[in-house]
């Protein structure tokens, strides 16, 4: 028994010494049982395939000696070792591949929609296509075959609507049955050939402030649609339309182009999305007509502050008005910290119904939003600029080739953080991979960016207390840094009125002008059915925020003299409006207009239109006087005053007449008067005013007599 067991663990001890090689080892399929001739045994035995140790050969045998004869050893496979050739490939390139796969696999397995129309069967032609790069501010053109229809399948108020096919570039055969489905569309009236190129500007920059929105984090990402320009060379007249993909579903518009619509499809992301465009943008835009199906959007409308820019829909800050009237901030409006513009309880209580419809919307917050930058002090530059450089940043994804057809046409859909950059890492063969842009090989960090972005006057509050602290802050750091900010130079400081209060000032006139008075039908408007207090509440708030025309008109309705500004509007004859519109001349007078300041100066030196706060004050009197002879005919604005309600000579004269007599703590100075005196006379000579010259010559005179008495 021990000789057994020495001799099984010598064995044992051989077949760990002895070294490992590979034998190919596998079994023969076994015959069926039916077969008519049976095959030998030694035939059946183990042919050399795959591998094994002398170790593994010699376990094998020994369980062959314990099994049945009848049954066959299972060898178990050998596990396969990953390639590491292999590069690491990160998640979010994982899952965009994973998301192309099952695109492609839709459209193979989606049958065509418009199959039934024949457009294959239409024409081949050639057309130039113009393409707008919104980071480069320059366009592309390239050629295309395509496929149109000869009559339009929809129209709107303004274009209609054609049903298209397009090769894409890069398809070897010209088969139009998998060519991708677009609509042209061409205005109905004819219009300048620029108005074509301005939309597609338009959609781009929108884009851009797209890509902007979807940075923070909203709970819902957006995507605004590409679109290029198609011109039909071959055409007489060589037409130009307007190209976008089909996207089937049903098209909602969300807000319009003077505000909000008022449907049960509203959501809470698209009002969301206007009201980030005007704070983000400083102010200086709202992207607003905002339509499309779910989350992706086509055909919106900007408004400028100059209202200039983007074609005649661009109503400036008229647009801004319209909009925030029937804008009520909703939950993704608060947790991106997006401050609430001022209404009136009236405009407040009218909203109502907005606010329960947009409760009912079922966005929810996941609490991960990234807040608008709060209000501070910051450098003023070109946001568009800036997000064009934002977009070229390495946290995105390449950039689009000039030439690549399958990301700036054939994708309508965007991966968050750039709707322009579609991939992050190109899973496209190598014929069909762009060259990569410079920034790519940029060391700057997320963090980098946003300190970048934090250096900038990018995001100004929509609520006028917080405007007036940010002029507030805005003047003093001028003054210290002789009109800089951080170091740089800002010719914008404290130079150019506020735009917030603009738009407030448009809401007053909407309001006088009953634009948002309730009227039955075609009925007259009437002047009671005007909200005034409201349209007082708005010039309000413009006056706050230091728009002149809206100082000048309060000040005049509270002192009950006439004004060009809600001309409609009355407020009682009390002293504390004769106060408060003193207050508002004083504040007119400041920001340099003329009649304000000569208002101030006639008060001072009369006691008339005072209020009871104020006593007579030669001094102030002739400092108003002498403000309003140098006045250059320019207000803060710079609005130049073409009325010139009283000449300078005629101040000069009050001015002199004053340091002549003396009092109310202005000191006699014949001396002063009579150079007063001169100069009016001179200036009145040159008005062709002679017999008024000769007079204060006169007056003049007798002051140089009284300084030698």
């Amino acid at each position: 028994m021990s000789s057994v067991s020495s001799s099984s663990d010598m064995d044992e001890d051989w077949m760990h010494m002895l070294p490992l090689t590979e034998i190919e080892v596998v079994e023969e399929e076994e015959t069926s049982s039916d077969s008519a001739e049976e095959v030998p045994r030694s035939v059946s035995k183990q042919r050399r395939v795959s591998f094994a140790s002398i170790r593994r050969q010699r376990t094998l045998g020994t369980l062959s000696s314990l099994r049945p004869a009848s049954e066959p050893i299972a060898i178990p496979e050998r596990e396969k070792v990953p390639k590491q050739s292999e590069e690491p490939v990160s998640i979010p390139v994982r899952n965009w591949r994973i998301a192309i796969r099952k695109a492609r696999e839709f459209v193979r397995n989606t049958p065509d929609a418009w199959q039934e129309f024949g457009l294959e069967k239409h024409e081949t032609e050639k057309a130039t296509r113009h393409r707008y790069n919104a980071l480069r501010k320059s366009w592309l053109e390239d050629t295309v075959l395509v496929k149109m229809e000869d009559e339009p399948f929809d129209h709107g108020a303004m274009r209609e609507c054609f049903r298209l096919k397009k090769l894409s570039n890069f398809s070897r055969s010209l088969d139009w049955n998998r060519a991708s489905n677009y609509v042209a569309k061409r205005y109905i009236e004819k219009v300048e050939r620029d108005v074509y190129f301005e939309d597609v500007k338009l959609q781009m920059d929108a884009k851009l402030w797209g890509e902007e929105f979807n940075r923070h984090d909203p709970p819902k990402k957006v995507d605004i649609m590409q679109v290029v320009i198609l011109e039909f060379k071959d055409r007489p007249g060589s037409p130009l339309y307007h190209l976008e993909h089909f996207i089937e579903g049903k098209y909602i518009k969300y807000n319009s182009n003077s505000g909000f619509v008022e449907d049960e499809a509203l959501r809470c992301t698209p009002q969301a999305f206007s009201h980030f465009t005007f704070e983000r943008s400083s102010h200086n835009i709202i992207v607003v007509d905002i339509q499309g199906v779910g989350d992706l959007w086509t055909d919106p409308q900007i408004h400028t502050k100059e209202g200039t820019d983007y074609g005649d829909g661009n109503l400036g800050t008229k647009g801004m008005a319209l909009y925030f009237h029937s804008h009520s901030c909703n939950r993704i409006c608060k947790a991106l910290n997006l401050t609430a513009f001022d209404l009136s309880n009236s405009e407040i209580a009218n909203l109502e119904r907005a606010q329960v419809i947009q409760t009912s919307s079922k966005t929810i917050l996941r609490g991960s939003e990234e807040i608008v930058i709060d209000p501070r002090l910051k450098n003023t530059g070109d946001i568009t600029l800036f997000l064009r450089q934002r977009s070229e940043s390495p946290r995105n994804s390449p950039r689009v080739s000039e030439s690549e057809d399958v990301h700036m046409m054939s994708s309508s859909v965007s991966p968050p953080y750039s709707p322009v950059n579609f991939l992050d890492d190109d899973p496209f063969p190598p014929s069909l991979r762009r060259l990569r842009s410079d920034s790519e090989n940029s060391s700057i960090t997320r963090e980098a960016e946003h300190e970048e972005f934090a250096r900038r006057q990018v995001s100004r509050p929509s609520c006028v207390n917080l405007e007036v602290n940010f002029r507030r802050m805005s003047l003093i750091q001028g003054q210290l840094t002789g009109g800089s900010i951080l170091g740089e130079r800002n010719p914008r400081v404290c130079t150019e009125g506020s735009i917030l209060g603009r738009v407030h000032l448009e809401m007053a006139k909407y309001h006088e002008n009953g634009r948002f008075a309730p009227q039955q039908g075609l009925n007259m408007l009437h002047e009671e059915e005007v909200d005034w207090d409201s349209a007082i509440f708005h010039l309000e708030k413009a006056a706050v925020c230091g728009v002149l025309e809206a100082i000048v008109a309060l000040a005049r309705m509270f002192l009950q003299l006439p004004h060009d500004v809600l001309e409609g509007a009355h407020v009682e004859n009390t002293e504390e409006n004769t106060n408060r519109g003193v207050d508002y001349m004083r504040m007119a007078a400041v920001a340099g207009d003329r009649g304000a300041m000569i208002y101030l100066a006639n008060a001072y030196h009369t006691g008339s239109g005072l209020g009871t706060e104020r006593d007579i004050d030669w001094v102030e009197a002739t400092r108003w006087y002498d403000q309003a002879v140098n006045q250059s005919g320019e207000d803060e604005e710079g609005c130049y005053d073409a009325t010139m309600e009283e000449p300078a000579y005629l101040l000069m004269a009050k001015e002199a007449e004053l340091y002549r007599e003396g009092g109310h703590g202005l000191e006699k100075d014949p001396e002063r008067a009579a150079e007063l005196y001169n100069d009016a006379a001179e200036q009145a000579m040159a008005a062709m005013k002679g017999r008024l010259a000769s007079k204060y010559f006169m007056f003049a005179e007798e002051c140089w007599g009284e300084m030698e008495e």
